[in-house]
């Protein structure tokens, strides 16, 4: 009976941890000299995880995701859930945490890269 009960819970475990996956979904970016190689995107309102690539930049690069109109040079109105866990070095693939996109319009940009503004549109 035990290991009916623990197989159960197992089972339940697995079922949950598979629905909560679903529910975060993914961004790819990838960067290159001075430019992200994605100029806007379009996406819903969820949950998503931004994975950021350096295709051979140079140097390290990174990612910050500002809503549309608030001085993205200052820190205080970054979502830095958006920003990668760490830096990403040349070559390499680097993820941000979990992060909530609410309907609205946002900015994303690089500023070790540097490159341009890019918006960010979530319906």
């Amino acid at each position: 009976m035990k290991k009916i009960i623990s197989i159960l819970v197992l089972v339940l475990a697995l079922a949950i941890n598979a629905n909560a996956q679903q529910e975060v979904k993914t961004i790819a970016l990838e960067q290159t000299k001075g430019e992200f190689t994605q100029k806007s995107l379009k996406v819903s309102e969820g949950t998503y995880v931004f994975k950021v690539s350096n295709n051979h930049v140079g140097r390290d690069v990174g990612l910050v995701l500002v809503p549309k109109g608030k001085d993205a040079s200052k820190p205080e109105n970054h979502i830095t859930s958006a920003y990668v866990t760490q830096v990403v070095k040349d070559g390499k693939v680097e993820n941000s945490k979990p992060t909530v996109l609410k309907k609205g319009e946002y900015v994303y940009f690089c500023p070790l890269n540097p490159t341009p503004q890019y918006r960010l549109i979530v319906e």
